[in-house]
C-alpha cells in the first residue's frame, strides 16, 4: 500500500451528513479530548472540522491538498480553525504543540512510520489521538478497497510502537475507531 489521496473531483461527498452512520460527533469526541489545541489529520473539506471546532481552542486542519482547503474556504471556515497544508510525515509543529489530534477515515492514506514518529512528536505526552477509519477486516461494500485498508490490529501496533497507549477499540462492518493517549516521554 503506499501513499494516496482522495480525489478532489468527488468532494462533495465528504460533506455529505449519511458519514455519521460510520462515525457520530459524540462517538469521535469520546475516542479523544477535544479541548486545547487539536489538529484534524486529512480535514477534507472540514466535515468534522466543524463539529469539533466549537469544543476546542485552536483546531488546524491538515490536509496536503490545498484544493480541499480550498473547498473548506467556500464553505467558511470557522474563526478558531487554521487551514494547515501540509503531510502528516511533516508536520509544522513544535514539539508537544497539541494536545490532541483526530483522523475520520483518512488513516490508510498517511499511516506511514514516520507519520507515526511525527505525530508522536506533536501530540504533548497525556495528550489524546482518535482515529476513525475503513478497516482491512470490513465487508468492502463502502469506502476504499480493503487491499488499501489496515486492521485494528494494524492501527493498535503502529501506535503502541510509536509511543501511546491504546485506550479504547472498536471493530464495526466496514471500520474501527482507536482512542490512545500519548505516553509521557
Amino acid at each position: 500500500m503506499g501513499f494516496h489521496t482522495y480525489d478532489v473531483g468527488n468532494a462533495d461527498a465528504l460533506d455529505d451528513p449519511s458519514r455519521f452512520r460510520f462515525l457520530s460527533v459524540e462517538e469521535l469526541l469520546s475516542l479523544f479530548d477535544p479541548h486545547g489545541t487539536i489538529a484534524d489529520l486529512g480535514s477534507g473539506t472540514g466535515f468534522y472540522t466543524d463539529e469539533i471546532a466549537p469544543h476546542a481552542e485552536t483546531v488546524y486542519a491538515v490536509d496536503v491538498q490545498p484544493a480541499m482547503h480550498d473547498r473548506y474556504r467556500q464553505k467558511g471556515v470557522s474563526e478558531n480553525v487554521d487551514l494547515v497544508t501540509a503531510g502528516i510525515d511533516d508536520l509544522p509543529f513544535e514539539d508537544g504543540a497539541l494536545t490532541g489530534a483526530f483522523s475520520t477515515m483518512t488513516f490508510h492514506e498517511f499511516v506511514s512510520e514516520a507519520a507515526l514518529t511525527e505525530l508522536a512528536r506533536v501530540v504533548a505526552p497525556g495528550g489524546t489521538v482518535g482515529i476513525a477509519d475503513w478497516s482491512r477486516n470490513g465487508a468492502g461494500t463502502e469506502g476504499p478497497p480493503t487491499s488499501e485498508r489496515y486492521s485494528l490490529a494494524d492501527a493498535r501496533q503502529a501506535f503502541t510502537e510509536n509511543g501511546f497507549t491504546i485506550g479504547y477499540t472498536d471493530e464495526r462492518y466496514e471500520t474501527f475507531v482507536l482512542g490512545a493517549q500519548r505516553t509521557d516521554s
